[in-house]
This record gives C-alpha cells, sequence and structure tokens, in this order.
C-alpha cells in the first residue's frame, strides 16, 4: 500500500482544484506547496492601510445564479467552496482608450456591447453582429470539439476559423482599425498579439466575459485560494506549507513516489504538477523522455509581467475611474506594443485595475487600489545590473504613470502606498522560467489541437495541469486541475473494478 493515492505539487490554482476533487472523490492526497500560503499567483500582500491584489484582474466564468453548469459558480459547488466565497458583478468589460484617437466603455452584454460600439464607431452594427455570432458559434464547437464530439459532427464552421489569427479575423469583418484595436484589448490576457493569437482563444474568453459577466471577489484571490484550501482539509487532505519536492522517484518507467526538500519520502501511484512543465520533467530521477525533450524544444516561454500596485488617498470617482478595467494604448499598433515587451523602452500598452470601482474591501474607505500592469518578457531585466535594478524599475514605473494620467490626471498627488513588480520578482516568487505568467507563448502551435500535455504524459502516473500544459488565467487553470483530477478518478474507478 502507498503512503497517499496521490501527491499534487503545488497549490496554485489547477493545484488546488486537483488536490480538492481528489481528496473529496476519495483519494488519500498530499499537497505539497513551497510557498508559506497557498494560492501562487492567486494572493495578495499588505502595505500601510492596503492589501494589494497581485494577479487578478477580472474573473471569467463564473455566472449568475442559475448558472452552474459549465461554470466556476458550478465547480466551486462541487468542491464545497461556493458558500466561502463572495462575487462582485462588473458591470462592463472594460474602457479601451488610445489617446486622441478613441475611448468607448464596453458593457458586459452581447446586445448592449453593440450598441456601444456602433455608437463609438458608427457604421458597424451588422459587422458586430456577425462577429459576436461567430465568436459564440466557434467557442460552442471548440467546447464540442474538446468534450471529444467526432469530427464528423463538428460544424465547419469551426474548421475554418479555428487556426485563424484574431487579426485575420478582425480584418474580415472591420475596416476601421480604432474598432479593431477595441475589439482586441483583452490580447493582454492571453499574452499574444492579435496578428499571433488565435481567434478560438479570443473568443472563448470574449465568450466567458460577455455570457458570464466578469466579477472580482471579495477578499481578492486570496479567498478564492483559501476557500479551496480549506475546502481540502475539511476532507482530511494532508498539506506540507513551506516545503518543496525535490525528486520524483520513478521505478519502471513509472512514478513510485516524491522526496521532498526536508529529505521525507513518500510512496504514491500518481502526482499531478501545477509547476511549470520543464522544472516538472527536470524533478524525474531518471532521464526526461526523449519524446519530451524534442517536444520542450519547439517551445517557446511566455510573457511576464510587470505591475505597479498603488494605494490612493481619493475614492475612485474622484480621481477619474469609471470602470473596474481600463486598457490605454499608445497608440493602435498592437505589434509595436508587443515588440516593445522585449525591452525597457516606455510601456506601450497598460492595463488598470480599479478594484474600488465596486469595493472587494482592500482599500480604506475614502482611498482606492489600482494596479497597473503591462505585459514584459523577463530578459531585458536580467541583464540590468543589480546596482541599478532598484533605480530602474521606478524609472519605468514612471511610464505606466504617464500612461494612466489620461483617465487619472492627478494619480501621482495621490499615491499613498506603492509597490512594484518585475519580471524578475514574478520569476523568484513563482518559480516559472522567465516569470511567465500564461506558461508557453500562446500563439496557434500552443493550442489544444497541436499540444494536449493534460491527457496524460510520457511517464505513467506523472500528470500535469495549470497554464503550462494549457491556456493561462485564472478560470482556465482552475478548471484544468478539476479536469485532470476527475479523470484520474475515473481511471482509478477503473483500476478498482478490474
Amino acid at each position: 500500500m502507498t503512503d497517499f493515492d496521490a501527491v499534487v505539487i503545488g497549490a496554485g490554482n489547477a493545484g488546488l482544484t486537483a488536490a480538492t476533487t481528489l481528496q473529496r472523490g476519495g483519494l488519500r492526497t498530499l499537497l505539497v506547496e513551497r510557498h508559506s500560503v497557498p494560492g501562487g499567483c492567486g494572493t495578495s500582500f499588505r502595505r500601510g492601510r492596503f492589501e494589494f491584489e497581485v494577479a487578478l484582474h477580472q474573473l471569467s466564468g463564473v455566472g449568475a445564479e442559475g448558472q452552474e453548469r459549465r461554470t466556476l459558480r458550478g465547480l466551486f459547488g462541487k468542491l464545497g467552496v461556493l458558500g466561502k466565497i463572495d462575487f462582485v458583478q462588473e458591470d462592463d468589460l472594460y474602457r479601451a482608450v488610445v489617446p486622441g484617437c478613441y475611448d468607448v466603455t464596453i458593457p458586459a452584454d452581447w446586445d448592449q456591447a453593440v450598441e456601444a460600439l456602433e455608437f463609438a464607431f458608427p457604421g458597424n452594427r451588422e459587422n458586430l453582429k456577425r462577429f459576436f455570432g461567430l465568436v459564440r458559434e466557434v467557442t460552442f464547437w471548440k467546447t464540442a470539439a474538446m468534450r471529444g464530439i467526432p469530427a464528423g459532427k463538428i460544424d465547419q464552421v469551426f474548421f475554418r476559423n479555428a487556426l485563424r489569427t484574431l487579426q485575420d479575423v478582425l480584418d474580415e469583418h472591420f475596416g476601421d482599425a480604432r474598432i479593431k484595436h477595441a475589439l482586441s484589448a483583452y490580447w493582454f490576457y492571453l499574452g499574444q498579439p492579435p496578428s499571433k493569437l488565435s481567434f478560438q482563444d479570443m473568443a472563448a474568453t470574449l465568450f466567458a466575459y460577455l455570457e458570464f459577466k466578469p466579477w472580482h471577489v471579495k477578499g481578492g484571490s486570496q479567498a478564492m485560494s483559501s476557500a479551496l484550501f480549506e475546502s481540502y482539509a475539511e476532507a482530511g487532505g494532508t498539506a506540507l506549507l513551506n516545503t518543496a519536492v525535490d525528486r520524483i522517484t520513478t521505478g519502471g518507467g513509472a512514478v513510485t513516489g516524491v522526496r521532498l526538500s526536508d529529505g521525507q519520502e513518500f510512496s504514491t501511484r500518481d502526482v499531478v504538477s501545477n509547476a511549470a512543465l520543464p522544472l516538472t520533467y527536470d524533478l524525474l530521477d531518471g532521464k526526461t523522455p526523449a519524446a519530451v525533450r524534442a517536444d520542450l524544444a519547439t517551445r517557446r516561454v511566455g510573457v511576464s509581467a510587470f505591475v505597479l500596485h498603488m494605494g490612493l488617498a481619493a475614492p475612485p470617482a474622484e480621481l477619474g475611474f469609471t470602470t473596474s478595467t481600463s486598457f490605454i494604448g499608445a497608440d493602435l499598433d498592437n505589434d509595436r506594443a508587443h515588440a516593445t515587451m522585449r525591452t525597457l523602452e516606455p510601456a506601450r500598452t497598460i492595463c488598470v485595475s480599479s478594484y474600488d470601482v465596486t469595493p472587494i474591501g482592500f482599500a480604506p474607505p475614502g482611498s482606492t487600489h489600482a494596479s497597473l500592469m503591462t505585459l514584459q518578457y523577463a530578459k531585458p531585466w536580467e541583464t540590468v545590473p543589480p546596482a541599478q535594478y532598484a533605480s530602474t524599475k521606478f524609472a519605468y514605473a514612471e511610464t505606466l504613470l504617464d500612461r494612466i494620467e489620461v483617465l487619472v490626471p492627478d494619480v501621482r498627488a495621490a499615491i499613498e502606498e506603492v509597490d512594484v513588480a518585475t519580471p524578475v520578482t514574478l520569476e523568484r516568487y513563482l518559480g516559472h522560467p522567465g516569470g511567465a505568467i500564461y506558461g508557453y507563448a500562446q500563439d496557434r502551435t500552443e493550442g489544444w489541437v497541436f499540444r494536449d500535455d493534460e491527457h496524460g504524459s510520457a511517464v505513467p502516473g506523472l500528470h500535469v495541469a495549470g497554464s503550462w500544459s494549457g491556456l493561462g488565467g485564472f478560470q482556465p487553470t482552475f478548471e484544468a486541475g478539476a479536469r485532470v483530477a476527475n479523470r484520474m478518478l475515473r481511471e482509478n474507478a477503473a483500476r478498482v473494478r478490474n
């Protein structure tokens, strides 16, 4: 008999849902986390009077009461945490602004979104209806295909659009560069510009936010992490914090157990890794299979982020925040913005999150908790000399403040607390190569059509779940952990029957 039926490495989003699903499904599970708190990216920290949200800008796929089927609300209900989480709905998707070019706020509703965009960019009503119709169709058939519906039963609309870029689809529907830019703002949540991003991935993202609305969580993402961790413990799960897995032991080519950083060893038949894929295979006590090495050599580490967290000594309305989420660009050139992310040139596009337009409880009364984020790769930061690191990061932070002054002219005067995270910061805290926040670069070759990391690895008993084995972001990784765990439960049940 093994010490545990399953060991889960990492208490990030996918690790938490995997461990909770397995334990509640009847498997004796060990969850190992190297940090002192569960959550990974889903956490927060305090500075002065403020608590700062680390990573959650908007939570997709929650759905309202009555929409439990195939939503996070339904998943959290199954995991016993729905009553522990207080969701806060946002009315708008986002405000998109390019100074001197356009300024539009898109409501979180299919019909209202069409009306708002038609008002801002007249003459596009029918094209918008066609575009949103395609978003719905492609998402429906993508979901059907991923659930194993035979190819012969999948509508051709999916095959015609599955491998197209977002830019290609936008160009087909619209002639106005401004509306194309406004509709593509969520590429920041996926890490690739429209010219490289798969349309099916953007379609799924837009569908999740328009159909099931964007949400925040009272207490921030740490509230979700803590609720899942609590449910796991209530089900009898064993957890070790401040502990890392040093080795995944194997025998006969299959998983046999784990060895921890404190010297403990535990036997198990199955390991679920929420760690980065290359790091996961580095943990194996034997050679990484040749097929895995060949596959990893074809993949590129994705983008990281630069984040400026702020505690502002004034309420949102007084400062000029009108939406919880805003995207501000220097111009309409997304490819140039993406290219700049490999340099220390001033940020060209930023995502602004104001967590107190609809408060989540982090800022004291009469104040505002806000973050400014831009995507950046780690390489330029890794070459900054240590003696110049602090001055370089604060100088770069000023370029983000320059961008937000379009919306919040007096932002600098209102700053009470501030903290800055660079890709180097994220690499240190997350343990991800390059500080990558979405795993591998999510271009069309990284989609489920070409990669199938979740459905078994080259090592029997090793399972992977999270942003490095699929789409990044909160909703996809929560769902991935549960999906992998449920497949393991089915396989275990089949073993018992046989």
